[in-house]
């Protein structure tokens, strides 16, 4: 499994977009709401990390990455 080591606000940011993009199409499928719902767990570990004063940094697994930038 590959990681990196992101700016977390950068991370916010496009989580916080791909929810958007989400949301828009209302399915109710379960797949659909999954994918919501590590998006919204995501963008809130970012948001947190991007806020304190050790690192402002997020790693994500290359899976995690995929996820939010497929949906932006």
């Amino acid at each position: 499994m590959s990681y990196a080591l992101l700016d977390a606000a950068r991370v916010a940011k496009a989580a916080k977009t791909s929810l958007h993009t989400l949301n828009a199409n209302p399915e109710t499928t379960e797949a659909h709401q999954r994918k919501v719902i590590m998006i919204e767990r995501i963008e809130a570990l970012a948001a947190a990390a991007a806020e304190s004063d050790a690192g402002k940094a997020i790693t994500l697994t290359s899976e995690e990455f995929w996820l939010i930038s497929r949906n932006w």
